[in-house]
């Protein structure tokens, strides 16, 4: 599925496909004691070497050799990780054609071409502490630009699992071209119907989705909200998540999902 749908992958391949994941994280933090003490969290949470590491299982898990890092934490608040990548995929998959060329005296099946030059990964954090209402919330963007054989929606559950995510927006967009044997161009070496069906159904199960799909311009959107809210996750642990005032803030929470999700004005 991941690497042309079994057809053969060899030679010219300049097929750019770029991941957006963008999430965002809510918490409520009404005094001054607890939006420090989340700021703190968010801090030592998502350090430039934490998003850096998450960054790195995400080479690994799409078949990629991390080649440079370069990372920052910011001040006061947020952090950012740049990583360049090239496929190991394609090396390996070079040696086995060439091994099978050699074995076999079949003729030649059509291929598509493969080379991948330059890919890189990015993470940028967002931390937001100052809603009057005491609504935190901490977006995070990653972005994947990949070239040739590899996929990288194959690293989206990981990414799920990387975060806690109340809203997620993806976008997917495949632009460039490769040629089949005959030189004809090919635009789309994999086939995508929703970048639903590249995520384990038990997490995408726990959300209200929406699709965008302009399959003749190769670009797919996937929008998530969170159907079920746990209190207790929202609020400082000394906090009753049943006292009035945060059921309240929580229906607060709600309806900046809703706001972010369907684009809302604040």
């Amino acid at each position: 599925m991941f690497r042309g749908e079994g057809i053969r992958l060899k030679g010219f391949n300049n097929l750019t496909k770029v991941v957006s994941f963008n999430l965002y994280d809510f918490f409520v933090a009404r005094t001054d004691s607890e939006r420090r003490s989340y700021v703190e969290w968010i801090d030592e949470e998502f350090s430039a070497s934490r998003i850096t590491k998450i960054l790195r299982g995400i080479a690994e898990i799409i078949d990629a050799e991390v080649l440079s890092v370069s990372s920052t934490d910011y001040e006061p608040q947020g952090a950012s990780s740049l990583v360049l990548m090239s496929d190991l995929g394609h090396k390996r998959d070079q040696e086995a054609e060439e091994e099978e060329e050699i074995a076999s005296v079949e003729p030649p099946r059509p291929s598509v071409g493969a080379h991948l030059s330059k890919s890189h990964l990015c993470a940028h954090t967002y931390p937001d502490w100052t809603d009057p209402k005491g609504i935190c919330s901490f977006r995070v963007d990653i972005d994947i630009a990949t070239c040739g054989t590899i996929v990288p929606l194959r690293a989206l559950d990981f990414m799920f699992e990387s975060f806690e995510s109340d809203i997620v927006i993806i976008d997917y967009v495949v632009r460039g071209f490769t040629r089949d044997a005959s030189g004809r161009r090919v635009y789309m070496d994999h086939t995508v119907r929703s970048i639903r069906d590249f995520i384990s159904p038990d997490i995408v199960a726990q959300y209200l989705c929406e699709d965008l799909v302009l399959q003749n311009e190769n670009i797919w959107q996937t929008k998530m909200m969170r159907r079920r809210l746990e209190p207790a996750e929202y609020f400082p642990e000394e906090a009753d998540p049943a006292a009035p005032d945060n059921i309240r803030a929580l229906e607060d929470v709600r309806r900046e999902m809703a706001g972010i999700f369907y684009g809302w004005p604040g």
